[in-house]
């Protein structure tokens, strides 16, 4: 499931016309890179929710076809569901077994294939797997202390949840379809019953969630296509 129902206030007036998702990057939208990395990954049938704007969503990406995807809608209405309030809303279209959940307006260039791997073989016990990430600038206090792969309660040092991971849908069975919901108490319950795991990511990751970090990560994609495609030119010139 990707998330995409946020309204995107910080970063207006860009979303006052379109999702913050469906906002570029490297000439791309931020939804598809998700799109793309999970499809390579096995990943092929996704569920996107929606609300502000969603119809923009709908008729850009259509069933998911053009990325070998297919994509199942959940519409939600004006004001949203919060993040678990939009997932239980969801669960018809997602079924009995884990799946990953991936919130659509960070980038990051997570191991899709892990991810699979530990969709695939879930501890029983595990109602979620949460992929951490160092704190950035504007969460320095972090949200979970992770002790080897256990997400406990208290302790150092503490990451930032970085808005991907392996959910169970028994984690979300006393939510009400349709009723809104925040994400966070859930994960508190379960991480104080020892059922939450997770490991740190170290590649790269933002939280995309001002116009100033869009243009910074478009800048940032750009140059590294750029030099990219400059140790191809320069690889084959030295093969000719």
């Amino acid at each position: 499931m990707i998330l995409a129902a946020g309204r995107g206030e910080r970063m207006r007036p860009l979303t006052d016309s379109c999702p913050k998702p469906l906002l570029e990057v490297a000439g791309k939208p931020l939804i598809v890179w998700h799109i793309e990395r999970l499809v390579a990954a096995g990943f092929r049938d996704l569920v996107i929710n929606h609300a502000h704007l969603g119809h923009l969503f709908e008729s850009r990406l259509g069933d998911g076809h053009a990325w070998g995807a297919q994509i199942a809608w959940s519409a939600e209405p004006p004001g949203a569901l919060e993040t678990a309030g939009g997932i239980a809303n969801a669960l018809p279209l997602l079924g009995e077994a884990p799946f990953a959940l991936v919130n659509g307006d960070i980038w990051c260039d997570f191991d899709a294939p892990r991810l699979a791997n530990v969709a695939a073989s879930p501890d029983a016990d595990v109602l979620a797997y949460l992929l951490l990430v160092a704190n950035p600038a504007h969460n320095p206090a972090g949200d979970f202390c992770l002790a080897a792969e256990r997400i406990v309660p208290q302790g150092e040092p503490r990451y930032t949840y970085s808005g991907i991971g392996i959910y169970r849908p028994a984690l979300f069975a006393s939510i009400v379809r349709g009723e809104r919901a925040k994400l966070a108490p859930l994960l508190r319950d379960a991480i104080a019953r020892d059922q939450v795991r997770g490991e740190l990511h170290a590649g790269r990751w933002v939280d995309v969630g001002t116009p100033e970090r869009l243009a910074d990560l478009d800048r940032e994609l750009r140059e590294g296509a750029a030099r990219t495609s400059k140790r191809g030119q320069g690889s084959n010139r030295s093969l000719g």
